[in-house]
């Protein structure tokens, strides 16, 4: 039976250690110690955020434990796409029902093929028995003056996001029993809510050109609000320009738009950037490999006093009546 020590030592302390990427610091210190050390890149500030992954509330029990791992880093890594930081360690703290060396084996290589891809080194964490819960702190570096803030909207800004939205809440939804898609699709959708690809790319690419980004974790009208309340402006959204697959567009409207809106899950990049830098904002999406789509306008609060809002309106222009809110833990549908 596995110990607590073994198991990281086996699944975890080895392969960090073998798969060191080059571009680390010579400064850093990882598994081992009883603090980890870690130097930013020179000139730059450290990025950090942790997101938590809990059975039963964001995933289910019997999801493939590759994909799983593959799902826990890559939320996290895709805050740090939102803010133009670019990767460089991450800790892991979880709990485990039982030390199960298949479970072990088949998510710690979905966890270190995406953290291999991106050049991020695991340098710590903890581990202990109990309910499964996944913890993951990661780290990046940008420099200070090109962070991607959410705080930083302008009036008169396009609003933008990368990708296709909707397909995982649709897959969400299929495994619910909410609706049915043929199989070609629900495979579809299960991979975009398995297997969300963080935005690294585009995030480093929009520094200097986008002004205010973040990730579409909670869903577009509750994400979007974000970015507006810390920026103090509001914003017009074309719902029908909303970017979605093939696959989406095969389902009922109103499935449609509920999953575009509202799903969460996405893990694309919403952010805006002035009228001018259009052409840059495609040249950068070009050089990432990641098509975006310009959805809606900023503009300025018509009085100190009123609170950020979107507009929802379609391709006409007419306004629409919507009633939506992004996703809440404590609140979930």
């Amino acid at each position: 039976m596995l110990s607590e020590f073994s198991l990281i030592d086996r699944f975890f302390a080895r392969r960090a250690a073998s798969a060191r990427p080059s571009t680390t610091p010579g400064d850093t210190l990882g598994i081992g110690d009883d603090c980890a050390l870690l130097t930013p890149r020179a000139g730059e500030m450290l990025a950090v955020s942790t997101d938590m992954l809990v059975e039963g509330r964001h995933f289910f029990a019997d999801v493939d434990p590759h994909a799983l791992g593959h799902k826990a880093l890559a939320v996290n890594l895709s805050d740090l796409a939102a803010m133009g930081a670019r990767p460089q360690a991450f800790t892991l703290a979880f709990s485990l029902p039982k030390a199960d060396e298949a479970w072990l084996s088949a998510f710690s290589d979905g966890l270190f093929a995406l953290a291999e891809r991106h050049d991020c080194e695991l340098i710590g964490g903890d581990t202990t028995s109990g309910p499964l819960n996944l913890c993951i702190t990661v780290f990046g570096s940008v420099p200070p003056r090109q962070a991607l803030r959410r705080d930083a909207a302008q009036p008169g800004d396009d609003i933008w996001v990368s990708g296709t939205l909707g397909d995982a809440r649709a897959g969400l939804g299929v495994q619910r029993g909410e609706w049915t898609a043929d199989a070609a699709d629900a495979a579809t959708f299960r991979a975009a809510l398995e297997r969300p690809e963080p935005r690294i790319a585009l995030g480093l690419a929009l520094r200097g050109i986008a002004h205010a980004a973040l990730d579409l974790s909670d869903g577009l009208a509750g994400d979007l609000l974000h970015i507006l309340e810390r920026s103090s402006v509001n914003a017009s959204v074309d719902v029908d320009a909303i970017p979605r697959s093939d696959a989406l567009r095969r389902l009922a409207p109103a499935i449609q738009q509920r999953c575009t809106l509202a799903g969460g899950d996405d893990y694309e990049l919403c952010f805006t950037a002035p009228t001018a830098a259009r052409e840059a904002v495609q040249a950068a999406a070009h050089n990432a490999a990641v098509p975006v789509t310009r959805i809606g306008t900023i503009s300025a609060l018509a009085a100190s006093t009123d609170r950020p809002a979107i507009a929802w309106r379609n391709a006409a222009g007419a306004p629409l009546t919507l009633t939506l809110q992004g996703f809440d833990h404590f609140h979930a549908e």
